[in-house]
């Protein structure tokens, strides 16, 4: 690796979807987005809903950026190595535009249940079911238009 590259790895409970040197980071965390360069301090974190951009050196696939659906779980940085452990997390390029705006279709037809115990919880639930289709949709029309 050279001097401005640190390893990354993007690991799920199913699968490790990385694990390759890059540039940058760009991380949704729960109460934010967060850049992560070779240098950083040490970190850990708790990763929220939404889109990650990795940044390759020219040396990996030609250098560019790579774009990955995340949503919770924890990133943690030490010793010039970024490690995201997503509970859920995909590829941009494995994402199809359809099936992301069938997602949302249902999500937007959701509705609380009248008859929930809790309906600030189901409310949420709702909410979140929503935001998290449009934020695929967004990433999958986005790589569409990028041409991945």
């Amino acid at each position: 690796m050279s001097d401005r590259t640190f390893r990354c790895r993007v690991v799920t409970p199913a699968e490790s979807l990385l694990d390759e040197p890059i540039e940058y980071a760009n991380v949704p965390m729960w109460d934010g987005l967060m850049g992560f360069q070779h240098g950083r301090a040490p970190l850990v974190g708790k990763l929220g809903l939404g889109e990650l951009t990795l940044r390759f050196p020219a040396s990996t696939h030609g250098g560019g950026d790579r774009t990955f659906f995340v949503d919770g779980g924890f990133v943690q940085m030490s010793e010039g190595e970024l490690i995201i452990l997503a509970e859920n997390a995909q590829s941009a390029e494995t994402i199809a535009e359809s099936d992301a705006q069938k997602e949302l279709d249902a999500a937007e037809a959701m509705q609380v249940d009248p008859e929930a115990a809790d309906k600030a919880a189901e409310a949420d639930r709702v909410r979140l079911s929503r935001e998290r289709a449009r934020v695929r949709l967004r990433i999958a029309k986005h790589s569409r238009v990028k041409g991945i």
